[in-house]
């Protein structure tokens, strides 16, 4: 799946989009509804833990809060050039920490009870996890971003717009999800309003598994939503339910009973056995994000490379992509410390910015961001630094970046691991 640009200003709308275009507002009104609905009854999920356990519950709503932080920063990240006006960012986070989770707890309790009679107890108490979460949550939380659709549709303008949409439907449901089995888990440990249980889910459930969790599932299955509109016919049919089903089985291999032994090696043979499930849904993430981020880039930086005085050539090669435009900012640290390299920063906003203007033909807007721009190179000369480029980008380094950061990932785990069993989650 590939992100897709027209040659022309403005994308045209795609004709299901246009003829559906009369049902925005009533799209609306259902979201909103669906938001309230769903609000209540996660207020009356979690008003019984808040009685009972009041200093837990609020520890491991503060723990998750925190927790979604970095994966607000690293989605809001990958749409550099275009980013997501936040009131649908939100609405896309509401939708599946409200309305999807909702909608799982009970559907997910009913289809394990008939999962019981259908096969067996046992049956459902080992597979029902793998074969009922994702068959319920999967669909359920890609309405949300179905939804958005609805509502601005002309907000969907590559297939990296789709996976930001759904990466926040995704981190609602996953935030949401766990504050509730952290409670759940002080309530079985049976020893009162004790924080132990939550910190152990926030481990477990956070750093271990959070990786690989609902965020990048329903990221995936986004990814295949926008891609059906930017392609609209049998080819983008086909590829979304590709995405959906991909999103589906990743879940399934990640609550599957499956390695649940850990290859009989303990603790580390656990760890290695969930690397082993989630390593392939964040191998296709990225590879996807990879690919559809610089078809995206290509896009924009070929709106700049016509404009005099605005980026230079390798200038626009930082652009490109954001380890490249970190280098960039890293490099001008080096030289000039924290003021230049703010100074970058600014810069490649501007330069995004002026980006976005020409390819919808925003002459007022764009004559703007252009004096910005020719601003920032101004003071950038007048600070020995007429270029926001990191010579090497590609050099060896990341190499090493990425070996120190799976030994301190595995130190790390291990770390985690010797914990939640301290405190009596594993």
């Amino acid at each position: 799946m590939n992100a897709h640009r027209t040659a022309t200003a403005v994308r045209p709308t795609p004709a299901w989009v246009r003829a559906h275009r009369s049902l925005a507002l009533p799209a609306f009104w259902l979201l909103v509804l669906l938001l309230v609905v769903g609000g209540w009854q996660m207020v009356a999920m979690v008003r019984v833990g808040v009685a009972a356990y009041p200093l837990a519950t609020a520890l491991a709503v503060g723990l998750f809060a925190l927790y979604a932080v970095p994966f607000v920063l690293v989605a809001r990240s990958l749409d550099y050039f275009e980013r997501e006006p936040p009131p649908l960012v939100l609405a896309a986070f509401g939708w599946g920490g409200l309305v999807a989770t909702a909608t799982a707890v009970r559907a997910d309790a009913a289809a394990h009870d008939l999962l019981a009679k259908l096969v067996s107890a046992r049956f459902a108490s080992t597979w029902g996890p793998a074969l009922t979460g994702p068959t319920i949550e999967e669909p359920v939380k890609v309405l949300g971003v179905a939804v958005i659709v609805l509502i601005a549709g002309r907000q969907i303008n590559s297939v990296v717009d789709g996976f930001v949409y759904g990466a926040f439907v995704g981190l609602g449901f996953q935030v949401v999800e766990n504050v509730m089995y952290a409670v759940n888990a002080v309530a079985l440990a049976g020893r009162g309003d004790r924080v132990g249980p939550v910190v152990a889910v926030f481990l477990l459930r956070g750093f271990l598994g959070g990786l690989w969790s609902h965020t990048l599932f329903s990221a995936l299955a986004g990814a295949g939503v926008a891609y059906w509109v930017l392609h609209p016919g049998r080819r983008g049919c086909e590829l979304c339910a590709a995405a959906l089903a991909g999103a589906w089985g990743f879940h399934a291999l990640w609550n599957s009973p499956w390695l649940a032994d850990g290859f009989g090696y303990g603790t580390a043979g656990v760890l290695a056995a969930l690397l082993l499930k989630g390593t392939p849904a964040l191998l296709v993430i990225l590879l996807l994000v990879r690919s559809a981020g610089r078809r995206e880039a290509a896009f924009y930086l070929r709106k700049l490379a016509g404009e005099p005085k605005v980026a230079t050539e390798r200038e626009l090669a930082a652009l490109a992509a954001g380890g490249t435009r970190f280098a960039a900012r890293r490099f001008a640290y080096a030289r000039g410390g924290l003021k230049l390299a703010r100074c970058v920063r600014r810069l490649q906003r501007a330069q995004a910015r002026l980006a976005l203007d020409l390819s919808r033909d925003l002459p007022t807007r764009a004559a703007e961001h252009r004096a910005e721009v020719l601003a920032m190179r101004q003071q950038l000369e007048g600070q020995g630094h007429p270029e926001a480029y990191a010579p090497n980008n590609s050099g060896s380094a990341g190499g090493w970046f990425w070996a120190v950061g799976c030994v301190g990932a595995a130190v790390l785990a291990v770390l985690l691991a010797a914990a939640i069993r301290a405190l009596g989650g594993g």
